[in-house]
């Protein structure tokens, strides 16, 4: 039985939850072995032999493959453990986070000092008083 989740109306945003950690486990099981250094090199020397040894879906490894980890999150993985896929790359956090919203570092560097993103938009939809609050029925997701 699914469980109500009014927080997926929160428009852009996958929400980590027991579900996606389930989806996501062998993916950032995956991460997690790119903290040795060992494992870093055989990664980096055959990425698709690397990748093969682990119980990830087919399109799990071709986000990874792809550096695209937008798709990694809606896959399952969880933003801390892909930071490791970046460091392995020798990317800068800032650097991964400037890429997932389609800026350059300093332009993402920049909007964190200046605050952050605008809030407008980036509500639970009715959350501003504007609209009905909706919520997806359940076993809908």
């Amino acid at each position: 039985m699914a469980l109500d989740k009014p927080y997926l109306d929160v428009p852009g945003t996958t929400i980590f939850d027991a579900e996606q950690s389930r989806k996501g486990y062998w993916l950032n099981q995956f991460c997690m072995s790119l903290m040795k250094a060992e494992n870093r090199e055989r990664f980096k020397k055959d990425e698709r032999a690397y990748l093969n040894e682990w119980t990830m879906t087919e399109e799990q490894k071709q986000a990874v493959l792809a550096r695209d980890l937008n798709w990694c999150i809606s896959l399952g993985g969880n933003i801390y453990f892909l930071a490791k896929i970046g460091a392995t790359d020798g990317k800068s956090f800032q650097q991964m986070a400037g890429s997932m919203t389609g800026m350059t570092e300093d332009e993402y560097r920049n909007m964190m000092i200046g605050g952050g993103r605008s809030v407008e938009g980036n509500r639970v939809v009715g959350e501003d008083g504007t609209a009905q609050a909706h919520r997806q029925p359940q076993g809908k997701h």
